[in-house]
Formats: structure tokens, sequence, C-alpha cells
């Protein structure tokens, strides 16, 4: 293609639609004109921010002048002995994010090679694969969101060079067995890597992780985030566990201190924190079975989740996902919508504070009456 024109972009950015996050509560107070607004919509830390984290936070704030240390070597080392592995396994970035984009460019010619995920999925795969000029084929999930591998290695060929599975999944919170996961990394091409995205995995447990079994399987890759069970999403840090070589070539190309001072002392400090860790994962076990279990009981469809968000559909013939949805962030609760993700009769609800699952169970039993 030439182009004609200053302002001409290349033709995969053409068809690029935003971004569409999760609502703000900033900007939900000042629609509906609301004091105290709850946002349980983006997955984000119930409790909010590791106490440790904070304080590292606040210790090196006057260190913000200073570029980071080159490839962060205090963080990588602090990861690779909570991971145990070879700090040479590890690879930390501006969020899994940027992960996933240099995956693309690093393992993938564009139009040559072609990568395979599930459909719906992470909102990043098909974009960043489209800015790579990387043909993504998604097959389809189950009608009752479970994985097909089936389909997905339907899709492969001698050119797929890298293969997509969130587990557990978002935003169903459906989680793939170890065993399943090695049994599609075994029967992939020769020449794909699989990357497991385990951004929910301290939410499911360690059972559930490939971490330990890396061994088994070496064209396996995981990527993880401090986002979740963390509360460090602001912060954007994301690492990944990989294949040395392909490790070593997402540092090569890594832009130079993508991860800022601050980000990284407080990654560190909450790598340390175990009881926040701990508090965070039994509030949101506690809060993930209380809620599914109220919310099958008004008749709402829930998918099983091991993560810290439920998946449901409001019961039939009473009142759509739409009009939930407005009528709760009405009553200041922000929950997700999902019709980005194509499932327009479908909701997705962040595990908050015992306090804010109670108000969020009461608000919803409000809007299903008005409607009965």
């Amino acid at each position: 293609m030439s182009f004609t024109s200053c302002l001409d972009v290349r033709p995969e950015v053409e068809a690029f639609e935003a971004y569409e996050p999760g609502l703000s509560i900033a900007e939900i107070a000042e629609r509906y004109g609301l004091e105290r607004v709850i946002k349980m919509a983006s997955n984000e830390n119930p409790l909010g921010t590791s106490p440790a984290a904070r304080e590292a936070i606040r210790r090196h704030a006057s260190e913000v002048f200073r570029y980071p240390q080159s490839g962060n070597p205090r963080l990588v080392k602090a990861l690779a002995a909570a991971c145990h592995v070879d700090p040479k396994n590890i690879f930390v970035g501006n969020g899994s994010d940027e992960l996933i984009d240099l995956i693309f460019r690093v393992r993938a010619v564009p139009g040559v090679h072609n990568a395979v995920a599930f459909r719906p999925c992470f909102g990043l795969y098909p974009t960043q694969a489209r800015m790579a000029g990387v043909e993504l084929r998604q097959a389809p999930l189950r009608q009752d969101f479970s994985f097909d591998f089936d389909a997905l290695l339907a899709l492969t060929d001698e050119n797929t060079t890298l293969a997509f599975v969130t587990s557990p999944d978002n935003p169903s919170g459906r989680t793939a067995s170890p065993e399943e996961l090695k049994a599609l990394a075994r029967a992939l091409p020769p020449a794909c890597l699989l990357v497991v995205d385990e951004a929910y995995t301290e939410f499911a447990g360690p059972e559930y992780s490939l971490l330990g079994q890396l061994q088994d399987v070496p064209n396996v890759a995981l990527m993880r985030t401090f986002s979740k069970v963390y509360g460090l999403a602001g912060q954007r840090i994301g690492y990944g566990i990989l294949p040395e070589r392909i490790a070593d070539y997402l540092w090569r190309v890594r832009l130079p201190f993508s991860l800022n001072v601050l980000a990284e002392e407080a990654a560190i400090a909450a790598l340390d924190d175990t009881a926040f860790r701990e508090e965070t994962v039994a509030l949101v076990r506690r809060g993930r079975e209380r809620l599914s279990r109220e919310l099958r009981a008004i008749g709402c469809e829930v998918t099983p989740s091991l993560s810290n968000f439920l998946m449901f559909r409001p019961p039939a013939g009473k009142v759509d996902a739409a009009a939930i949805h407005a009528g709760l962030l009405r009553r200041g609760i922000i929950i997700r919508a999902l019709r980005s993700y194509h499932l327009p009769e479908w909701l997705r609800v962040s595990m908050g504070t015992d306090e804010e699952n109670t108000l969020f169970l009461q608000s919803l039993l409000e809007i299903l009456e008005e409607r009965s």
C-alpha cells in the first residue's frame, strides 16, 4: 500500500476501536450526583493496595527523578525466588499489556505467521495481533464457556507460532486443569509457544497453575500481574515466566525503563506481604461463594468461577442485563456490562468487601422487584 498523505495510517490501524474500560467512580458520581460509588467492575483488589507496597512508594518517592536500574534486576531476582525459577526465565514489563505486545512482535513474522486464541477473550490479543500484522484465529468457547481445546487445535497449522489461553478465563472465570494445558502444549505444532495468562491464578490456587510443571512442557510461557491479588493495578506491573531464549529477546526489544522506580519498589514490597495476599484471597473466595449462592437463589445463571469475579445472566423473562446495569449505576454500583465481549445478556461483577457485596445484592433485588 502506498500512502498519499501525511495523515494516512497503516491499514491494520484504520479498523481499530478504542479499548472500552470499566466506568470510573468519578464519572458515575458526577453523572448521578452521588456521594458514594462502589466499583465492582474492573477485577481490582477489594482491600486496596498492600500496606507494604504503599510504604515502599512513600519511602522511595524522593527518588523519582532517577531512572530505574536497567533490567529491573532486584525485582527479577525477587520474582525468580518467589516462582522458584532461574532469573533468566523472568521478564517484567509495563503491565501484562506490554508482554502481550512484545510476544507478538518477537514470535510472529507479519503476514506469515498466525496465532490462535478463544472467543471471547481479553481484548488486547486481537488488537496487538492486528498491530503486529499477525492473523489471529479464534475458536469459540463451548456454550457453557468451557474450553474447546480440540477446536483451538483445529485452527493451527505449521505457521502457528502463538496460542493464548487465559486460565482462569475472563470474563467467565472458567479454569483449565494443568493436565488439559499440558496436553494442549504437547499437541501444538512444533513452532508454537503456548502462552497461559495466569492473571487471576492466585484466586484459584497453586494446584491450577503450570508453574511447577514447566520442565514437562518447554513450549509454555506464563503471564502474571501485580494488578489483582497485590492491589497494584495503577502501577502497571506485569511479568512472564518464559523459556530463557524468549525472555532474553523480550529484554532486548523492550523499551528502556518501561517499569518505573515506584512500581518496582512497590512490587518488591508486595511480594513479601504474605498477610495481605492471604487476606485478599480469603475475602475473594468468601465473597465468590456467597454471591454465587445468592445469585443462583434468585434465578440468575452463574458460570463456575475460580477468579475474583463472577459472570452471571439475569433471571429469564424478568429484566435484561442492560436494565440491571443501568439500575445499579443509578444506585452507585458499577459492575461490568459485557457488550464489548459480544455477550449482551451477561454481566460481570468483581468481588468487593463483605459490605459492598451486601449492597450489590440488595440493589439487584430492588431492581428485580421493581420489574416484577
